[in-house]
């Protein structure tokens, strides 16, 4: 799971760095799913593990505290990114440095759809605290909230019929998909968030129903493999853009089952794509992961680094929304935007970038500072004189004092 949820954080990077060449190979381009399945069928795995037991252990009640303090978190997490992301670019545009320097004219703030913000702020900050004002470069956060908000919904209902419970998610996306639960994205136009957080929640709780143990692991039988890889080939002439905007039948085919590739409603054959993809990327790790070890150090690394950015997705992906804008305003300042080298840069550097903030936020997680400090080494020599050693017996009572 982590592993994959890695993979997820950097394909999420390539998709938001501004004019990048790397999103023409990115599996989005090859099928209905992308990434956005991976980061919430993980996350649906990772609040079963995370808010699972606390519902067993400690009762409906306290579980429900739990997601809620958790909603509590993203919600701020939001908001702060969305702030430092919007005032950054505000005051960049307004310092007027890019185009002295470099010439660029380029209005990033315009790119996200920002200027509202500043123009009409009336309207809305209240928008944006009450999540009626949802720019599509910010709108992944707040679907994740109202899924986390369905999670004690569900659990109530499994506890009394698992089948029920599955009844009412897919009520919920069937009801989406109809058109009656959209949530306002505009408080000036009828926009509805582009992630319709009743859609989709299917896919987020069928990696909790996996992890709960509600739906046991998919046999491994030739026939189910076949199946999968039928699937993905026969998605691929109606998503890859060089195919289906070049062959005149398939771009008609496509566009008459448009309902069921959807991304706002999640539609039915994203999630049939993304179910067969999964399937095969599970065949492939084996239980547990088993096959991603064995196979020499480098590629080990590599694994555990993955792992570790996918161990931190939140922070990860909160980061990599403001890496992306900073790796393209810096890309743009050396005229790099059609440059191999620059577009390569951008890219790598910014994955690097993701990794050290995994790493840097494992750090801070393990909470260093409550460790017991390295003692001292006693030096070597004679025995210490009786001043010499009331003077030692002093020093853990400071050094405690300096941990402190």
């Amino acid at each position: 799971m982590d592993f994959y949820r890695g993979i997820g954080m950097f394909i999420i990077y390539i998709a938001h760095l501004p004019w990048n060449w790397w999103t023409l190979w990115i599996p989005a381009r090859f099928g209905f799913s992308d990434a956005t399945e991976i980061f919430v069928f993980c996350s649906g795995m990772a609040s079963a593990l995370a808010f699972g037991k606390v519902f067993e252990t400690h009762g409906w009640g306290m579980g429900a505290a739990r997601i809620l303090h958790r909603m509590w978190q993203v919600y701020w997490a939001h908001i702060g990114q969305f702030f430092v992301i919007a005032v950054s670019l505000v005051a960049l545009h307004e310092s007027g440095f890019l185009e002295s320097c470099c010439g660029v004219t380029e209005d990033y703030v315009a790119s996200l759809n920002l200027w509202h913000l500043f123009n009409n702020s009336t309207v809305t900050l209240p928008g944006l605290f009450s999540l009626t004002w949802v720019p599509n470069y910010f709108d992944i956060l707040p679907m994740y909230i109202v899924i986390l908000g369905l999670i004690p919904v569900m659990m109530f209902i499994a506890s009394y019929s698992v089948p029920a419970a599955f009844a009412f998610s897919i009520g919920l996306w069937l009801t989406a998909n109809l058109g009656f639960l959209n949530l306002p994205a505009e408080p000036w136009s009828d926009r509805p968030w582009f992630f319709n957080p009743f859609a989709w929640q299917l896919v987020f709780f069928t990696g909790f129903a996996f992890m709960r143990g509600w739906l046991p692991a998919p046999p491994v039988n030739r026939g189910l493999v076949a199946l999968a890889i039928v699937i993905l080939l026969v998605t691929l002439p109606f998503a890859y853009f060089r195919i289906h905007l070049n062959v005149q039948w398939v771009d008609d085919i496509r566009n008459s089952i448009e309902p069921f590739w959807r991304k706002t409603e999640f539609g039915l054959f994203r999630y049939m794509h993304f179910l067969a993809l999964a399937y095969l990327a599970w065949l492939a790790a084996g239980e547990n992961g088993r096959r991603l070890y064995g196979h020499g150090r480098k590629w080990g690394t590599f694994v555990r680094v993955v792992q570790k950015v996918g161990q931190q997705s939140l922070a990860v992906f909160m980061a990599s929304l403001v890496i992306a804008q900073a790796a393209g305003i810096l890309r743009d300042m050396v005229w790099g935007r059609d440059q191999w080298v620059p577009q390569i840069l951008s890219n790598v550097l910014g994955f690097m970038a993701l990794i050290a903030v995994a790493y840097t936020v494992s750090w801070f997680k393990g909470q260093p500072w409550r460790k017991p400090p390295a003692r001292l080494h006693k030096p070597e020599g004679p025995e210490m004189s009786a001043s010499e050693g009331g003077q030692a017996a002093k020093e853990p009572s400071r050094r405690q004092a300096e941990t402190v």
